[in-house]
């Protein structure tokens, strides 16, 4: 088989989707045909892109590499199909990837605005080690990453990071939960519950929470590993499937409340990541400040968040 563009746009439909279902559906074709076409294009490379599991697929490692390549491959491809301009100098290309964090989607439309002459390309990278290896060889150029308090990111002097923000993890519970009425949570009082947990992110996780547990005396009943979309999750907490440990500023659904932890105990700092040697100063603070603002709107759309921040979680709700 002879590698074409429709395949490189399929696999980076199926990473952008996290599903074979969803990439077919958004893509017009039918899931038989996205799973045929995925068999193809693997037997090709003589190994498999993507990790098949119960909530969807995820790129291998080899994966992430041949998805970054074949988003840059499409990028200019999309920057011919815009026409020659005489004497006109290439766009510059900017790779981008993201751990799983609310604030890209606003980091990239400011951006657009911001940066129009860049051609931008994005991926989705769960693991922040793995963010730093595609970084150190040249395969991105830019990074949401996320490490925690004294398990600071560690990396060559070719790489340079810098703070978005560091959050305090709020728990979701199902708005039937025994604790429903309560404005803050002691984690000890979830020690029964069942917990949805993502995997190891190469930067602590799920370590952190697993030290906290041990600081108040226990260890969780039962784990289940989960790593598909957030609304995949929240349906499962709404259904009373389990308790998760999720972003300060996570948005809700009906049957899903959000909750402060007493004491704070779990911490995660979320920061821009970039090899000095593509990404000018300036670019590079336009970079951070397009992530800190995208920060900043989904504070002011978080009111959990907001009153956790004024303080103000104090006994138990009517």
């Amino acid at each position: 088989m002879e590698l074409e563009l429709r395949h490189l746009q399929a696999l980076c439909a199926i990473a952008d989707a996290g599903s074979l279902g969803r990439a077919a559906a958004e893509s017009g074709y039918s899931q038989q045909a996205m799973s045929t076409q995925l068999r193809r294009i693997e037997l090709h490379f003589g190994e498999a892109l993507f990790e098949r599991n119960a909530a969807g697929v995820r790129p291998t490692r080899f994966g992430v590499e041949v998805v970054a390549r074949a988003r840059d491959v499409l990028a200019r491809v999309e920057a011919i199909g815009r026409g020659p301009v005489e004497d006109a100098a290439p766009r510059p290309v900017l790779r981008l990837a993201a751990t799983n964090s609310p604030i890209l989607s606003g980091m990239v439309g400011r951006l657009r605005t911001e940066l129009p002459d860049l051609v931008l390309t994005v991926s989705s990278v769960y693991r922040s080690s793995q963010i730093v290896e595609l970084l150190e060889t040249g395969m991105l150029d830019a990074a949401i990453g996320v490490d925690y308090p004294g398990l600071e990111l560690r990396h060559s002097i070719a790489i340079e990071h810098r703070g978005i923000v560091t959050e305090p993890s709020f728990v979701a519970l199902p708005a039937g939960h025994r604790l429903k009425h309560r404005t803050a949570v002691e984690l000890a009082d979830l020690a029964e519950d069942p917990w949805f947990l993502t995997p190891d992110d190469g930067a602590g996780w799920p370590g952190v929470f697993y030290a906290a547990c041990a600081a108040v005396g226990f260890a969780p009943a039962m784990v289940h590993e989960f790593l598909g979309d957030r609304l995949q999750l929240l349906d499962m907490i709404a259904d009373g499937l389990g308790v998760s440990l999720v972003q300060a500023t996570t948005r809700t659904i009906p049957g899903v409340i959000v909750r402060p932890l007493i004491g704070t105990p779990v911490w995660c700092r979320y920061l821009l990541a970039w090899r000095k040697e593509s990404v000018a100063e300036d670019v590079a603070a336009t970079l951070f400040g397009a992530a800190a603002a995208s920060y900043r709107d989904l504070i002011a759309r978080s009111p959990h968040f907001k009153t956790w921040a004024a303080g103000t979680y104090r006994g138990t709700l009517p």
